[in-house]
């Protein structure tokens, strides 16, 4: 993620110390902490492992949850249950893997291993956790077996985790999955001792995780990252025959083979997820639906996509009826469905999608028009986006015609790919850029913060003041596309993405004010000050100092360590300077 996608720019004559120098999570402190009680690394990864089996009578069941403390209301043990099982009507046959999202049953008490949250800042905005939310990551089995009644046996393995890194548990559940269905409960146990022996998701390390035999080797993206690249992790060069697993990504999709089947409509879609419209992805199976449903939230990437989204949704899911009535417009969300029922409960929402078996073009794509919502009438009908929408940008005819003459000299899918995630971030920029250029200019200048004021506060979003910028420093300056950004621009300020992106950009700003603050005081002289004023002053002055301190770091305020440092010597200079019985007192008070 960039620079702007972490923190604003700083405004004219501006604020420029702080965040870069901000002190990151150390990784031993961290590795100190997970060592102190079984399960907590394991939680720093995984919330827990569920198998879900087929019961004749009871319907789809968890059979196991490791570990066996692990906690899951009824609400969310039902939600696995029929999330973790294709609809009868996908006809899965063999091994299947998808994933899905649920929403975690309010009121939960928080982790052991809630200090690992503070990782979460060097995460890029789109990879840090939700906690609102769980991912299940799925790997199914249905294969024909005469010895059961039912005549198949029927099983899924299922990893619910916070974390969003799909192709770090879809490569698990690959490694693991097959072997445990043949050999059951104490393999399960040998896998969750091996995820128990894993370092901490720090970002930016390059990190080695065992599991069965196999070393998986990784590195989580950081904010710091340049938007676009991947760090290589190279293989090993000692002789480690374990070490035989390098991921090039934690959390992407196949991007190409998801968009193959909608081709022609890349751009339109993307303007549909940064404007957070309805959409529904209508699929034949959840493999599909779910791929098809994360590289649609992927695609405005570094942007966050700040509403609900769900790869696999089904009839049985707790937010069925809220997200199905026809008593109110469509929620902002991107739903992945399989079962055909949806084709008539969701006919009334306005952006479908409807794809077929997802495969590889062998020849180019024909062009194919969007088509109107009246004419989708089942689940069977025809591959295609139904719509009434209108895009605001012009088509870009280029993008199309590189991934055209790609297919055509079979270039590799990991290399058309990359072509369409350099696309869609280069249209997200292009966009962010004037705005994130707009709210800088927000800031107050430094010459505004003194150390004896309150920090100043930030000056208020004006759209017509924003609208006036675009005219010089708008789009146009990093894109060739023609069209109505302006009218693009509109629609995007009423969406919960720029609510959820500006939210984010305030609270950055205001503990910026916060930390040039902090550093303002460090640089008067605090001791000359108090010998100046009266105990009660320097008394009070000596609680704020203390509240100051706890501010920063309960904020995680970007202050430079040393400011901190000398914030706590200054401190200690003043209560030394008063009566004896102050100071005991002075030394002894914490603050909250």
């Amino acid at each position: 993620m960039s620079r702007r996608e972490r923190g604003p720019e700083p405004g004219p004559g501006g604020a420029e110390a702080a965040a870069e120098d901000a002190a990151p999570a150390e990784p031993e402190s961290l590795d100190q902490c997970l060592s102190l009680l079984p399960w907590d690394r394991f939680s720093a990864w995984l919330h827990c492992v569920c198998v879900v089996g087929f019961d004749l009578e009871l319907g789809q069941a968890v059979e196991v949850i490791y570990p066996p403390h692990s906690k899951l209301t009824d609400k969310e043990k039902t939600n696995i249950c029929y999330l973790s099982f294709p609809d009868s009507n996908s006809g899965c046959l063999g091994d299947t893997q998808f994933c899905f999202r649920f929403r975690r049953s309010p009121g939960r008490k928080v982790s052991l291993c809630c200090f690992l949250d503070q990782l979460d800042r060097d995460l890029p905005v789109y990879l840090k956790k939700d906690s609102a939310y769980y991912y299940g990551y799925v790997y199914f089995r249905q294969v024909r077996d005469k010895s059961l009644k039912r005549g198949y046996f029927q099983k899924s393995l299922v990893l619910i985790s916070k974390l969003p890194y799909v192709h770090l548990f879809r490569t698990v559940l690959k490694q693991i999955a097959p072997e445990y269905f043949e050999k059951s409960e104490a393999f399960l146990e040998a896998v969750c001792s091996d995820v128990d022996r894993w370092p901490p998701p720090v970002p930016g390390k390059v990190l080695q995780l065992p599991i069965m035999g196999v070393i998986m080797k990784l590195r989580i993206p950081t904010y710091r990252d340049k938007p676009g690249t991947t760090p290589i992790v190279q293989n090993m060069h000692q002789a480690d025959a374990q070490i035989s697993m390098a991921l090039p990504t934690v959390h992407e999709v196949d991007l190409f083979r998801c968009f193959c089947p909608v081709f022609f409509h890349i751009q339109m879609l993307w303007e549909l997820v940064l404007l957070g419209e309805p959409l529904v992805v209508m699929a034949p199976s959840p493999a599909e639906s779910s791929e098809t449903v994360l590289a649609l939230v992927s695609c405005i990437s570094p942007l966050k996509y700040c509403s609900d989204f769900r790869p696999y949704f089904t009839i049985h899911d707790s937010e069925f009826k809220e997200y199905t009535t026809r008593t109110q417009a469509p929620p902002s969300v991107i739903l992945g469905v399989t079962n055909p029922f949806f084709a008539k409960t969701l006919q009334h929402w306005p952006h479908i999608i409807r794809i077929g078996d997802i495969k590889l073009p062998g020849e180019v794509p024909k062009q194919v028009k969007v088509k109107k919502l009246k004419n989708l009438k089942t689940l069977d009908s025809k591959p295609g986006v139904y719509t009434s929408y209108k895009p605001y940008l012009n088509k870009d005819e280029e993008i199309v015609k590189q991934l055209q003459k790609g297919v055509q000299q079979k270039r590799p899918t990991e290399a058309q790919s990359v072509i369409l995630r350099r696309y869609f971030l280069e249209l997200t920029e292009s966009f962010i850029i004037p705005l994130e250029r707009y709210v800088a200019s927000l800031m107050p200048l430094q010459k505004c913060i003194s150390p004896w004021k309150s920090p100043p506060q930030l000056r208020q979003f004006s759209q017509d003041d924003f609208m006036k910028t675009l005219e010089k420093a708008g789009p146009q300056l990093t894109s060739g596309l023609k069209g109505d950004w302006i009218g693009l621009y509109r629609h995007f300020l009423k969406s919960p993405n720029f609510d959820g992106w500006f939210r984010s950009r305030q609270k950055e700003m205001t503990q910026k004010l916060e930390a040039l603050h902090l550093e303002a005081l460090c640089n008067e002289n605090l001791v000359f000050w108090s010998q100046k004023h009266t105990e009660v002053e320097t008394v009070d002055l000596v609680l704020k100092l203390k509240n100051k301190l706890l501010q920063a770091d309960r904020e995680h305020l970007p202050v430079k360590t040393d400011t901190l440092k000398k914030l706590q010597t200054h401190i200690n200079d003043i209560i030394l300077a008063l009566p004896d019985d102050l100071q005991d007192i002075l030394l002894k008070t914490g603050t909250t």
